[in-house]
């Protein structure tokens, strides 16, 4: 993913640097388009991210998910948003 991205995309125009900086991280670790992979590689920056103090908006984690399918096929896309469902369902 071309981490220029996330400077230049307006939606994370007033992110702190240090989400940012984490985000940049976690997509240069994003090399699947597998949505098993993608589910467990969020679990585990979820973790990280806590570890660190960092916090993110539902938006902006709705948005890191889109960045993040853009890498799959359309079958995985949808793999991925059951995966993604089941998860907040447990959350909840």
């Amino acid at each position: 993913m071309n981490m220029d991205f996330f400077k230049n995309n307006e939606n994370f125009a007033n992110i702190s640097p240090e989400k940012l900086n984490f985000l940049m991280n976690f997509a240069a670790q994003n090399k699947s388009g597998n949505a098993k992979e993608m589910s467990s590689m969020i679990m585990g920056a979820v973790n990280n991210a806590k570890k660190e103090g960092i916090q993110f908006t539902p938006n902006e984690t709705d948005l890191i998910i889109e960045i993040l399918k853009q890498n799959m096929s359309p079958e995985e896309q949808r793999k991925a948003d059951q995966i993604l469902l089941l998860m907040k369902n447990m959350r909840r």
